[in-house]
């Protein structure tokens, strides 16, 4: 039981990690992606770049929440 618990933590400090809206942004992104791809919207190089511009502005989204001056 031990060994399936440190698995699990494992497991989500390497996905969750730091920033869990990153980790939420990726998935997103993945999911946009695949559904692009399974409607036939896009070729291959129309999916690359749009998954790479999806993760682009789900990175900035995530930095302008994290710097953005907190309200006292």
């Amino acid at each position: 039981m031990k060994f399936l618990k440190a698995f699990g933590q494992f497991w989500y400090d390497f996905i969750i990690g730091d920033d869990w809206k990153i980790a939420v942004a990726v998935v997103l992104s993945l999911v946009v992606l695949f559904a692009a791809m399974t409607a036939g919207l896009f070729g291959d190089t129309g999916l690359t770049l749009l998954g790479g511009a999806l993760i682009v502005v789900a990175f900035s989204i995530s930095l302008a929440i994290d710097v953005r001056p907190k309200k006292r």
